[in-house]
């Protein structure tokens, strides 16, 4: 395993998740999936669900509405479409519309995660996301009586500013050094990984992280708080909706 391969598989979408489409050869078909050589398909993990999508091959059309991770990077075909062949030359390309809005729901995650972190001081519990929807879950036992409209206008403040998302990996003993790294209550890190993926929205929140996301805080959008719900004494629920 690594940052920019699982298995067999080179991770495309680690590298580039602006990618869409791409050419790749069949490694593995069968029962448990299809694996290829390269893959710009998240294969799903930290909250973000995987891309749907397909792949084109002598003129047939696989749709790919899953996968499975083990040692291999399995992509899971619709039910009844036809396979490819082991050795087969494929093009893969990458649902744009769900990945995009993926990636803008995830960033808008960590843009809230970032404002209620430096605001309130709390860690997060728990949390969900769809393409667009999202809730985040923090431990936070006390809130002001118009948290909801003071927490959505300063997410907001956050986006309008435009603030650059960047990616980089850093070895575990350097990842873990940087403060406040983990913004989990509790540290999801596995403890064999030896290097880890660090998502930094400058000035605001730099946490590890392994989805994907987009380049700037302006390009997710508004964000909507649909509903603050009590999960238990000290558990705040955050919903959210990510509109154009």
């Amino acid at each position: 395993m690594g940052i920019t391969h699982h298995g067999r598989t080179d991770r495309l979408d680690l590298l580039d998740p602006t990618l869409r489409t791409w050419d790749c050869v069949v490694l593995e078909s069968g029962p448990d999936g299809i694996v290829l050589d390269r893959s710009a398909f998240y294969p799903g993990g930290g909250g973000q669900p995987p891309d749907h999508g397909v792949l084109l091959w002598q003129s047939v059309e696989t749709r790919i509405v899953g996968t499975r991770k083990g040692e291999d990077f399995y992509l899971l075909p619709a039910e009844g479409d036809p396979i490819p062949p082991v050795g087969t030359a494929v093009t893969g390309a990458v649902a744009d519309e769900r990945r995009s809005r993926l990636m803008r729901t995830h960033s808008g995650l960590h843009l809230l995660c970032g404002v209620v972190f430096r605001d309130f001081g709390a860690l997060v519990t728990g949390g969900n996301m769809e393409p667009g929807e999202a809730r985040m879950d923090f431990n936070l036992p006390e809130v002001p009586a118009d948290f909801k409209a003071l927490l959505e206008a300063s997410v907001n403040v956050e986006i309008a500013a435009d603030r650059r998302v960047d990616v980089r990996v850093l070895a575990r003993e350097e990842a873990l050094a940087i403060p406040d790294i983990i913004r989990t209550q509790t540290n999801l890190i596995p403890p064999g990984e030896e290097e880890i993926r660090i998502v930094d929205i400058i000035g605001l929140d730099t946490q590890a992280d392994g989805g994907t996301h987009v380049a700037s805080t302006a390009q997710i959008g508004r964000i909507e708080l649909v509903k603050i719900e009590n999960k238990g004494k000290a558990n705040r629920r955050v919903r959210i909706r990510v509109v154009d």
